[in-house]
C-alpha cells in the first residue's frame, strides 16, 4: 500500500500544473482520495499552503469518519452472528486516541494552554522529520523479490482501487 501511494502522491504532484483546480481543490483532492496522511502531504504541499491545509483537513476527517463506522460495523457483526461464538468486541483504541490528540491539538494546546511560538515551530519541525524517517523505513523494508513474487495481486487490486478513487474524487471535487 505504501509503494502504490507514494507512487500516486508523486503522480499527483506532476499532474498539478495541468489540472484545472484551485489550491483548496487540488488539496481537497489528494486528501480524499489518497490513502495515508504523509502521502497526502507529500501530493499536497508542493500546491502551496492552502492546498496541504486542505488536504490534510479532508483526510483528516476521512480518518475521524472511521470511528462511527467501525463501532456500526462491530454492532453489526454482533448482531448478525457472524462473529465467531465467543469472541468478544474489539473496539479499535487508535480510533479514540485519534479523537483525543484531536481535541487537545485544537481545543486544549495554545488555547487553554499557552504554548509558545518557538515550540510550536520546533514541534512542526519534529514532525516532518519523524513523518520523513517513517516513510523512508516503509520504504527500505520493501523487498523487491517478495514484491515480485508474492504481492501481484495485492498490488494490483490496490492499484485499481487507487485509480479509481482517484478518478471518482476528482469527478466530485
Amino acid at each position: 500500500m505504501a509503494l502504490v501511494g507514494t507512487i500516486f502522491a508523486v503522480g499527483y504532484a506532476l499532474l498539478r500544473p495541468f489540472l484545472p483546480m484551485s489550491e483548496a481543490e487540488y488539496g481537497a483532492w489528494s486528501g480524499i482520495s489518497l490513502h495515508e496522511i504523509a502521502h497526502v502531504a507529500l501530493a499536497a504541499a508542493p500546491a502551496g499552503q492552502d492546498a496541504l491545509a486542505t488536504g490534510l483537513l479532508a483526510k483528516l476527517g476521512r480518518v475521524l469518519m472511521l470511528v462511527p463506522l467501525s463501532l456500526l460495523l462491530l454492532v453489526w457483526r454482533k448482531r448478525s452472528g457472524t462473529m465467531q461464538p465467543g469472541a468478544k468486541l474489539d473496539i479499535p483504541w487508535f480510533l479514540l486516541g485519534f479523537i483525543a490528540m484531536s481535541l487537545v491539538g485544537s481545543y486544549i494546546l495554545g488555547d487553554k494552554i499557552p504554548v509558545p511560538e518557538s515550540v510550536m515551530s520546533g514541534a512542526s519541525t519534529s514532525t516532518t522529520v519523524l513523518l520523513s524517517m517513517a516513510m523512508v523505513g516503509l520504504g527500505l523494508n520493501v523487498n523487491l523479490k517478495q514484491l515480485r513474487s508474492k504481492a501481484m495481486r495485492p498490488l494490483a487490486a490496490m492499484a485499481i482501487t487507487s485509480v479509481l478513487l482517484s478518478v471518482l474524487a476528482y469527478f466530485t471535487i
